[in-house]
């Protein structure tokens, strides 16, 4: 018993197909018995290994949810060894508004794992994954991309590591997704994410940064699709050979990728997502946008490799991110 309020709808171990929901009571105005319905879909056939598919984690980001979808509605229990269980939108709150964090309780999902039984409710679904969820999978894709403020070069991602032979089947498993680019990722802040708390329960785990500004393209949504299938072929669960292409390797090695603002204003980027760039070199200007005849403020590269990543609306607030830059390998 974890004494979290979430229930599902559907067996977890009965073999088959089954769609339905995490319901999560949630007592508010227009509803006193009401509840967060969060979709999801079992597909189990015979003993083998779990894949734990999540998309939606951050609610304006679309990649994940669209080829969870079609994954949910295509995948045929015949056709797999094992279990799948795949949340499109594990953030259902802010996945219904299109926003980063949740407008029930303002809670930024990524940050709030392990979680809480008794929390707000974004602390009640991270505490339903971190003990109900994680602890059933073998192996875990959580889609991410840039949402709203940020774009990205499509990749796919493992993390730094104690433990190297988990890091190792991390890599694998990243490699086997088969983004155009795959990273070893340092994140700015890894408390309270879901990356940690499966990687802590010693799991196999793979994200993904596929694009950005609010919305997906038909590439960047292909890319999801066929890692989804590949990385359940890599594990045994799908039968059939991967589809492999080139990918290039980089590695975010420490924080001198990163170049942050100083001051608001209206940026100006100077180079392009994929653009190989030196150390020095300008990646962006930030022009005020309170008064005429300021010069900009230029931001150089701390580091010589891509332009991994960048800020996506036009104006930017002090302390936003403004680019990344990868190194490749």
């Amino acid at each position: 018993m974890t004494g979290n309020p979430i229930s599902p709808t559907v067996p977890f171990d009965q073999d088959g197909i089954n769609h339905g929901f995490l319901r999560l009571p949630y007592s508010r105005d227009d509803s006193a018995w009401g509840s967060v319905m969060i979709p999801i879909t079992v597909v189990r056939s015979s003993d083998g290994p779990t894949a734990l598919l999540t998309g939606g984690n951050h609610g304006d980001e679309y990649e994940g949810p669209i080829a969870l979808q079609e994954l949910a509605a295509t995948l045929k229990p015949e056709d797999i060894r094992g279990r799948v269980i795949i949340v499109p939108a594990l953030n259902h709150p802010a996945f219904l508004a299109g926003t980063r964090t949740s407008p029930v309780d303002q809670g930024n999902l990524n940050r709030s794992f392990p979680g809480k039984p008794d929390g707000t409710v974004t602390q009640k679904i991270a505490h339903y994954v971190d003990t109900v969820l994680i602890p059933m999978a073998d192996i875990v894709l959580d889609y991410h991309s840039g949402g709203k403020t940020l774009d990205f070069v499509p990749f796919a991602a493992a993390h730094v590591l104690e433990n190297k032979d988990q890091q190792a089947a991390c890599v694998a498993a990243m490699q086997a997704f088969n983004a155009p680019y795959s990273a070893t990722m340092l994140e700015i802040d890894s408390v309270g994410m879901l990356d940690t708390a499966v990687e802590q329960k010693g799991k196999v785990f793979v994200t993904t940064e596929l694009g950005g500004g609010g919305t997906a393209t038909a590439r960047s949504i292909g890319i999801a699709k066929k890692g989804a299938r590949n990385l359940l072929k890599h594990t045994g669960i799908l039968s059939g050979e991967q589809e492999l292409s080139p990918t290039v390797t980089l590695d975010m090695p420490d924080e001198e990728c990163f170049v942050f603002c100083e001051q608001g204003g209206m940026i100006e980027p100077v180079c392009d997502l994929g653009n190989t760039v030196a150390e020095g070199d300008i990646v962006a200007r930030v022009w005020p946008i309170d008064r005429t005849g300021a010069n900009p403020v230029e931001y150089q590269a701390k580091r010589s490799g891509i332009l991994m990543a960048r800020h996506f609306p036009g104006l930017v607030k002090m302390g936003d991110c403004l680019a990344v830059v990868a190194k490749v390998v």
